[in-house]
Order: C-alpha cells, then sequence, then structure tokens
C-alpha cells in the first residue's frame, strides 16, 4: 500500500511474511498465492506490499539463479504484490515448533550473516517495482548479549554491559557492516537501487534499545546502515516514543524502516488474574522477553515470559511488558491490554511531522499461531482477514495523519 505524505513524498506501508515461514523458493511462491493475494483481495486493493522473510536456502536459490529471480518478480506482479522491503532478521528455521535464542544466529560476527545480508540485498534489488529505487532491509541488532552456541541457549538476563571478551566479536561485526555498506554502495553503481540495513533494537541483545544503537551506528557512520524502529520493541523497553526519535534524528542516525508492532502490557502484575492471563501468552515457540521499570527507573528483566512468573524472578510492583507481538487492531482481554498507544506515538512522530522520518513501515505481527489457543485463527482464511484488519488499522492511522492512500 501506498501513501502520498503531504510533503508530497511516498510512504510504503507493507505486512511481514514472516507469520508464514517457509525455507525454499516453493515455499516462497505458495505463501503469495495461499496468503499474500487473499490479504490485498480483502483490502480491495490492486496492489498490496509485503515485506519478504527469505530465509538461508531459498536466498541461495534466488541469489545464485537470475531466472528464479525473473520469476519471482514475475510472481508478484502477477498476483498484484509489490515488495520495497525485506526481513533479514531471522536467517533459517523461523517455522520451527521451538524457535527462542536460535533467531540470534548467525551473528555480525559472523561472516555467513554478512554473506547472507550481501545476497539478500541482491535480491532486493531484482524485485523492486520499475518506479522505486529505494529498499530497505531490518536485520538483527548485532548479536545476543553474550556469545550463543550451535544450539542457540544463553544466559540468564544481565543488565550490565557486555564483559569484555566480547569485544572482539563487536569489532568483527562493526568491520562486516562497514564491509556491507561498501557492497551496497557498489551494488547501487550497478543497478541504480538504493539500498540501506537497518539494524533493529531488540530487548536481551547487545542493541537492546534505540539509545544503545547510537554509538555503534555513529561509529559506523555510514548513510547505508541505520536503525529499524519495531515498535513492540520500543515498548517493551518502556522508551519513551518521542525521546528515542529525537534522539535518532539528532545523532544524527537514519531510520530505515519501521516495524509497527504491540506489545503484551500487564498493569498490575501482583494479581493472581493478572498472572493467570500472562501464563496463557507463555509458549515453547518464541522468546519473550519481559521488563518492568523501577521507582529509580532501572530497567529490570527475565529473557522469557515464562521465567518472569516463576516466584519473584521480577519485580511485580510495576507495570510488566512481554515482547509478545500482539494482533494491532485486537488488544488482549482485560486484565491485559497492548502497547498500541507507544506504536501511535511513534506513528505521529514517524510520519506526522512536515517530512517523513522514513517511508518503510511494516506491520510485523509473527505470532499469530503462538496466540492462546483460543484466540488462534483456525483457517487461512480467518489468518487473511486477521492480517487485513491489521493493515486497514495502520492506514486509518496513516490517514487520520494526513497522509493520503494512492491506488
Amino acid at each position: 500500500m501506498r501513501f502520498r505524505h503531504p510533503d508530497g513524498s511516498t510512504v510504503h506501508l507493507a505486512y511481514c511474511t514472516n507469520v508464514h515461514p517457509a525455507e525454499t523458493l516453493d515455499g516462497v511462491v505458495a505463501q503469495l498465492r495461499d496468503h499474500c493475494e487473499p490479504v490485498r483481495r480483502r483490502l480491495g486493493r490492486d496492489r498490496l506490499g509485503i515485506g519478504l522473510w527469505i530465509a538461508r536456502d531459498a536466498a541461495r536459490s534466488l541469489d545464485t539463479d537470475p531466472s528464479a529471480l525473473r520469476a519471482l518478480r514475475a510472481e508478484l506482479d502477477r498476483r498484484g504484490l509489490e515488495v520495497v522491503t525485506l526481513n533479514g532478521f531471522p536467517y533459517q528455521g523461523f517455522g520451527a515448533e521451538e524457535v527462542k535464542y536460535r533467531v540470534y544466529t548467525p551473528d555480525w560476527a559472523d561472516p555467513e550473516r554478512l554473506a547472507h545480508t550481501t545476497a539478500l540485498a541482491r535480491i532486493l534489488a531484482g524485485l523492486l517495482p520499475d518506479d522505486t529505487s529505494e529498499g530497505s532491509i531490518s536485520t538483527l541488532p548485532i548479536a545476543w548479549r553474550t556469545p550463543l552456541p550451535p544450539t542457540g541457549t544463553a544466559q540468564p538476563y544481565e543488565t550490565q554491559q557486555p564483559p569484555p571478551s566480547t569485544t572482539h566479536r563487536a569489532e568483527l561485526a562493526r568491520t562486516a557492516l562497514r564491509t556491507l555498506a561498501e557492497r551496497l554502495d557498489t551494488l547501487e553503481e550497478l543497478t541504480g537501487r538504493s539500498l540501506r540495513i537497518g539494524l533493529e533494537p531488540e530487548p536481551g541483545c547487545v542493541v537492546e534499545t534505540t539509545h544503545d544503537a547510537l554509538a555503534p551506528l555513529t561509529a559506523i557512520a555510514h548513510e547505508r546502515i541505520g536503525i529499524c524502529v519495531d515498535t513492540c520493541h520500543l515498548a517493551t523497553s518502556f522508551e519513551d516514543p518521542h525521546t528515542a526519535l529525537d534522539a535518532l534524528t539528532r545523532a544524527p542516525v537514519p531510520i530505515v524502516k519501521s516495524q509497527l508492532s504491540a506489545a503484551l502490557h500487564a498493569e498490575h502484575p501482583h494479581l493472581p488474574e493478572v498472572r493467570e492471563a500472562l501464563a496463557a501468552f507463555a509458549e515453547p515457540r518464541f522468546l519473550h522477553q519481559t521488563r518492568t521499570v523501577t521507582d529509580g527507573g532501572d530497567t529490570l528483566g527475565t529473557d522469557d515470559l515464562g521465567e518472569a512468573l516463576r516466584g519473584d524472578a521480577l519485580p511485580d510492583t510495576a507495570p510488566w511488558r512481554a515482547h509478545f507481538h500482539v494482533p494491532l487492531h485486537a488488544a488482549p482481554a482485560a486484565p491485559l491490554t497492548s502497547t498500541l498507544p507507544v506504536l501511535r506515538a511513534a506513528l505521529n512522530r514517524l510520519v506526522g511531522g512536515p517530512h517523513p522520518l522514513t517511508r518503510h513501515l511494516e506491520v510485523e505481527t509473527y505470532t499469530w499461531q503462538a496466540l492462546p489457543p483460543e484466540l488462534r485463527p483456525r483457517a487461512r482464511a480467518q489468518l487473511a482477514d486477521g492480517i487485513a484488519a491489521e493493515l486497514m488499522l495502520a492506514r486509518d492511522l496513516l490517514t487520520d495523519l494526513g497522509l493520503k492512500e494512492l491506488p
């Protein structure tokens, strides 16, 4: 979906396809037929933006076979779909029964992350619409805060900075990102397509907050490497949207894209009924980092919601927020709610001013099948209905800010 900003520029709205993960190219093509086109039809649009998640095996197929890339582009056109952004955070296995810490591997100290993201950039350059020259890719925020073994496990949550032993890995990551920026420069010279990468701050990672992103991104100091602001992650860390985004613009750090998402909010986590409601969202597939803020302003947390609910692992005298992407249009039933107000405030700052801070917006609710059983869609049609409803809410938020939906 495209929108005209009052300054005359075009703002793109998409939804992320990591909600229906596929590991192979055939699986990606099936997504377009079974999910993306039905969502477009429900919205009554001739064209719908999607933020593709392309796993390792599918990316290798597309990057090594130009005919396969051309065929995918033709399939997108045939189904009324367009791609200006990719989700490059998960590498593979995002549809596994247990993802948890595995989503953070390989990290930016591993050469495979650079190779994979470079492949994604070449793919995106071939998928961009003919009338669009700018693309974006979101990626993990350097690494999990401690090195992860191949099994993808981690140490308990700690609030201090990573230990000195990680200094070498941090330098490897910075070098890799600088190398990527140089490759993107070369790619634009060859294709005329300008691509940027956005580190996506996430609780528990080396770059946990937008504030944490300032130092590494200003050290890299390249316009190709910026930030992806995920509003669920922003809210989970109790960041104020205006303060965070103002700091990024002052730095300045490019806001490459924003993922529109909402976290789970519990105002009174000490109450038994609230804990019971939260327990329904503690599930085995994804990591649901949970945070609270003390009276002194310190942020405390656990790596997962189930851990927070065990005993006194987390203080419960102040609200909790959990990294659980809940559907934008359907806040959980009382006594829980979502952080949709944080999304609204962030979106107002991102695109509500005289000029947009980013032109790429992506609804990213990948947890539909991880919701409590009674809230999960039971058929493809129900999932398509839900995704369409999220996009309609996002559309209304944008038009309320003065943006005009384009055909």
